[in-house]
């Protein structure tokens, strides 16, 4: 087992590692921005090391000032969170050159999984469900008419390299065509510096489903139920919960089984998201996220497990604690992001926060790295907390969601937290009868 690890990242994900680490008596660093000198990851790890300016690309994007940061602490290993270098696979070569561990997958999976076609190649080998879609790259407009006409419209144009929405375009008729796929190169070399697109059949009402899943990198794997991330705004994911209101426990234990099958198969290690478009009762993947998602506590809170412990305990060599019969689901989870936005904007809301009050009490949850005097800089993501409920049932889950709402309290900056009170009123969101389009849809009124 590691004696200290660095954490390689920032805000809430960054303080959930170091208290996983604590109660399992390993030191942490804490690596941070001269913007974040006063954040709470900083103050509560063992040590803390400054490694830039607030600029990402000089911080927490600045391979060897990390790399530095572990030889002049002695950290072992490092766990990336999040975004920033947690799916980045020349990172994770660096630290194997370096003899530092990574808690993740290794960059040969990452690498994989990183390249839309070549995940969804190896995906559909491994008899995973796929959207039906170009075999590969399209590399000029004239065969993306050929592709597009044979499947028939809608159609999607994406980013090989794509993510967040971005690099994404929509092909309703083939007079739409030409500007989509312009528009989705153009938008995917400013975003990736690869303009290499694809093109898929677009699905006209799904659901987003994601399967939870764990190797050890020795042919051992397990899932962890779904989630339901159906709730988006521009790609963006607002709402998860876990189990999805509309898939039932066969259909579970189906998908769950296809997928945990699948990286066994290529001897995963550590925790994976393997997403779905789902229309009709049918799956079609779209990709897999290789690291901690930021809705894992829905999971963690319906299963009782600890992913992050778990993450630990298989990149320093240990055995999973579980197996695939010991993960019985119970009740129902819902996670809701809380940014710091204005609203109805969604405009970044910097500034001092001069009153924060965390709701509590049973089955509720509140990840979060901010408090009363904090002030949240301008140079990162909007994301200040995560407010997970738990509950034996779906109901008792939103009545719980509605009941912390009220009781949180954050002042000095908008959020978005009136944005969920009034998402609890619709019929819709009670009943669980919503797709990928449908906040959109109520946001434009």
């Amino acid at each position: 087992m590691f004696s200290k690890i660095l954490i390689a990242n920032r805000g809430e994900i960054a303080l959930r590692v170091i208290r996983a680490c604590r109660e399992m008596g390993i030191q942490t660093v804490a690596v941070h921005s001269t913007a974040d000198v006063d954040a709470m990851h900083v103050r509560l790890a063992d040590e803390s090391v400054c490694i830039g300016p607030p600029a990402s690309g000089q911080s927490y994007l600045n391979i060897p000032n990390i790399i530095s940061a572990c030889e002049v602490t002695g950290a072992e290993a490092i766990h990336p969170g999040y975004g920033f270098l947690s799916e980045n696979p020349v990172f994770v070569q660096a630290l194997e050159d370096h003899g530092i561990g990574f808690i993740g997958p290794t960059s040969e999976h990452i690498s994989i999984m990183g390249d839309k076609i070549t995940a969804k190649d190896t995906m559909r080998k491994l008899g995973v469900p796929c959207v039906p879609g170009s075999d590969g790259g399209v590399p000029n407009i004239e065969k993306a008419r050929e592709i597009a006409q044979e499947m028939g419209f809608p159609v999607i144009v994406k980013a090989t390299a794509g993510g967040g929405g971005r690099g994404m375009k929509l092909a309703r008729t083939a007079a739409d065509l030409d500007s989509a796929f312009s528009g989705a190169r153009t938008e995917a070399k400013a975003a990736f510096g690869n303009d290499e697109v694809y093109i898929e059949k677009y699905l006209e009402k799904p659901r987003h489903i994601e399967v939870q899943v764990f190797g050890d990198g020795k042919g051992r794997a397990v899932h962890l139920g779904e989630r339901d991330c159906s709730l988006q705004r521009r790609h963006q994911k607002v709402l998860e919960e876990a189990p999805s209101p509309v898939i039932d426990a066969e259909t579970r234990a189906r998908i769950g089984k296809t997928c945990a099958d699948a990286v066994a198969a290529i001897n995963y290690i550590g925790a994976g998201t393997i997403e779905f478009l789902y229309e009709d009762g049918e799956f079609y993947f779209i990709e897999m996220n290789t690291r901690l998602q930021v809705e894992h506590p829905v999971t963690e809170a319906v299963f009782n497990v600890d992913l992050v412990q778990e993450q630990i305990r298989v990149a320093s060599g240990e055995e999973m604690t579980f197996r695939q019969e010991d993960l019985v689901p119970r009740g129902h989870a819902i996670e809701v992001r809380i940014n710091a936005e204005k609203l109805p904007e969604f405009r970044p809301s910097p500034g001092k926060i001069t009153a924060f009050h965390a709701p509590g009490g049973l089955g509720v949850r509140m990840d979060s790295a901010i408090y009363q005097g904090y002030r949240i800089p301008p140079y990162y993501d909007s994301l200040i907390a995560k407010l997970i409920v738990h509950g034996v049932d779906r109901d008792v889950a939103l009545a719980r969601l509605d009941r912390a709402l009220s009781e949180l309290i954050v002042d000095g900056v908008d959020t978005t937290s009136p944005l969920f009170g009034a998402l609890l009123q619709e019929p819709d969101i009670r009943n669980g009868n919503y797709t990928i389009h449908w906040l959109e849809r109520w946001l434009e009124g």
